[in-house]
């Protein structure tokens, strides 16, 4: 009866695979490498994090800054285009600036519009050039072109057009 377990034991043991301790101290050397390549893509991932992070923060400084200067020109702009009037940029409330949309109010003078529709032709095409002369004037160009832009301006509009152009060309 003990030969016979002793036998039985001996056939379990015969499929001991006499590699495995090779194998296993091959498997010991993957892990730790693949764990190093997930500890460098960790480290990775929270540094690209954090950098965009980073980005987002000084893309909002650099937005707020660069509005505040247009929509300042704008103001200055836009009642030198009427003769007077008011108008302004604003960013959309509750809203992260680098994603919020940007309304512009324009009342020219002697006028209580609230809308941009209600303004005539001309109206607009001052209001749109009022809009990029005040980025061109936070952020000046060697040359810029302006084709067509005085399509709709009738001849008051047009001579105020003009004098805002000859302001502009003695910086651009």
């Amino acid at each position: 009866k003990e030969i016979q377990e002793i036998q039985t034991r001996m056939r379990r043991n015969s499929n001991v695979n006499l590699e495995a301790v090779e194998e296993l101290k091959t498997e010991q050397t993957r892990h730790s490498d693949i764990a190093g390549e997930v500890g460098d893509l960790t480290r990775s991932r929270e540094l690209m994090l954090e950098t965009i992070s980073t980005l987002d923060a000084q893309c909002r400084t650099l937005f707020t800054d660069s509005f505040r200067k247009v929509r300042q020109n704008f103001q200055e702009i836009f009642s030198m285009m009427f003769g007077g009037g008011t108008g302004d940029l604003k960013l959309e409330e509750d809203v992260d600036p680098l994603e919020a949309g940007i309304d512009i109010v324009a009342r020219p003078p002697g006028k209580r519009i609230s809308s941009l529709r209600l303004l005539s032709g001309g109206e607009r095409s001052l209001t749109a050039i009022s809009v990029i002369f005040a980025l061109f004037k936070s952020r000046p160009s060697p040359f810029c072109i302006l084709d067509e832009v005085d399509a709709a301006l009738d001849e008051k509009n047009n001579r105020r057009f003009v004098h805002v152009l000859k302001e502009f060309a003695k910086t651009s």
